[in-house]
């Protein structure tokens, strides 16, 4: 079955809900039975089965049996938000005296997982710079038990070597993980290329609507218990709304995708042309350092990127993104707008040293029309550079 039909119909049987086409919204917490008997046999299968809402609800389930199929694994988990999908891959595997490598540009509330909550529970935490690749064997300790993984790097789109690093790790017997938030299954498999863990914020593109707080992880068959049990001692379980929603956003996904595409490579190399922009950080751009490992392991780019600006003063910075119409200043992307925001790395780099000339801003080229989006923001570089 080819991608495009995948996407429309995988977790869908509408034989099971008399021929509606969309699983319904189950709403669900407790579940009864008629026997003794067959509570027992469904608390034996309770993974798989209709228990309790917390373990899962035939929403949510149609959910994770889409994302496994989309990301060519045995199983998914659904839990309530992407930073919920980072949090119970990473304990799943980590536990008291084990030692976790994590990539330097991962997203910063995963280094505040580590920082603030591993490390207070016994797990030692060292950051490497995603350039090692292989070299990243000389980093692993006896009591490695896992690589965290993010391509491209957060806010900052380094493009870590994922084959050569889970090559290593194979070879040790550590386990791998990797946020792919930014091109989902549509445009790179993680398992494809030796993660046993993929994490996605599924609130971002798999939603697609910024109205929806959502997670999953994917993995083979033999990890999905754990994963199932460690999501589900954390509190993990989207509602079924959420679930329901994620599943309307992954209908579309062949056509939002490569649309952001477009819109994303037209901003991205109008941007290079301004005078304001120091440095255009887009992995689909052929003088993007990542390029050529991006070329290779993924087949396309989504929306966001980030752009080093000259040197500038915040007052400055502010009067661009204040008066901006259709990039609207807020965290998240993913969804069909456009968004802008300042960030600033420096503070959460251990491994490698933020050096940019001036502020940066990230920014998700939506689904409007380009030409709109390039006057918005030629007027916004016109009051950055007045007030500058």
């Amino acid at each position: 079955m080819k991608e495009l039909t995948k996407i429309v119909s995988a977790g869908r049987h509408p034989e099971d809900h008399f021929g509606v086409v969309n699983p319904p919204v189950f709403r669900a917490s407790t579940v009864t039975f008629p026997t003794l008997d067959a509570w027992d046999e469904a608390r034996a299968n309770r993974f798989d089965g209709i228990t309790y809402g917390r373990f899962g609800t035939p929403t949510t389930r149609a959910f994770e049996e889409a994302v496994a199929i989309l990301e060519g694994a045995d199983k998914a988990v659904s839990v309530p938000s992407g930073m919920g999908a980072c949090t119970s891959a990473i304990m799943s595997v980590v536990s008291a005296g084990d030692h976790m490598l994590v990539q330097d540009s991962a997203y910063q509330p995963v280094r505040n997982l580590s920082n603030m909550i591993l490390s207070r529970y016994g797990v030692e935490i060292t950051y490497f710079d995603s350039a090692l690749g292989a070299d990243v064997a000389g980093l692993i300790q006896p009591n490695t038990k896992l690589i965290y993984l993010e391509s491209p790097g957060s806010q900052t789109f380094e493009m870590p070597d994922i084959p050569a690093i889970t090559a290593v790790a194979r070879e040790r017997g550590i386990m791998t993980a990797m946020d792919n938030t930014w091109a989902t299954s549509f445009f790179c498999k993680p398992l494809e290329l030796g993660v046993d863990l993929s994490i996605n914020a599924a609130t971002k593109y798999l939603v697609g609507h910024s109205d929806a707080m959502l997670g999953v992880i994917s993995m083979r068959q033999e990890l999905y218990e754990n994963v199932k049990i460690t999501a589900n001692f954390l509190g993990g379980g989207p509602g079924s709304e959420e679930a329901w929603l994620g599943l309307r956003g992954i209908r579309t996904l062949g056509v939002r995708l490569p649309q952001h595409q477009i819109n994303a490579t037209r901003i991205a190399e109008w941007l290079q042309t301004r005078p304001e922009v120091n440095q255009v950080l887009y992995p689909a751009l052929p003088d993007h350092p990542g390029h050529d490992i991006w070329k290779r392991d993924f087949k396309g780019a989504s929306g966001l990127m980030s752009v080093m600006l000259n040197p500038f003063e915040r007052d400055a910075v502010a009067a661009m993104v204040d008066g901006l119409e259709h990039f609207l200043l807020g965290a998240s992307f993913g969804g069909y707008e456009s968004l802008i925001l300042p960030i600033d790395p420096t503070n959460y780099r251990t491994a490698t040293t933020w050096t940019a000339p001036g502020p940066c801003l990230r920014l998700h080229v939506g689904l409007e029309d380009t030409d709109d989006l390039i006057e918005d923001l030629e007027r916004g570089f016109a009051r950055l550079t007045a007030a500058g």
